[in-house]
């Protein structure tokens, strides 16, 4: 696999991915990333198709999966991690 492009955005990295004739697109945002295997499909075979398909209502949708990721993983951190009603401090004299 190797990168054959990049589409700019003004808080998303997103990369274009190549191996044998199939594309992937990766969304990256800092702690979360989403992939799209976009398969060897001839309407999508150049990085400028890419970012075409890439329309403000996919970016809108893939930034709401961001949000909900993060929830997710706050959600998870809280359920095995619970914080404690009271917070315990050493004394200090």
């Amino acid at each position: 696999m190797r990168i054959i492009g990049s589409i700019e955005h003004p808080t998303l990295k997103i990369s274009v991915f190549k191996m044998d004739s199939r594309l992937s697109v990766k969304f990256e945002n800092g702690l979360y990333e989403q992939t799209f295997k976009l398969g060897a499909d001839e309407r999508l075979s150049t990085v400028e198709a890419v970012a075409q398909w890439a329309d403000p209502a996919l970016l809108s949708e893939i930034q709401s999966n961001f949000q909900r990721m993060h929830q997710a993983r706050m959600a998870a951190m809280e359920r095995s991690f619970p914080a404690s009603a009271e917070a315990v401090f050493e004394e200090i004299i």
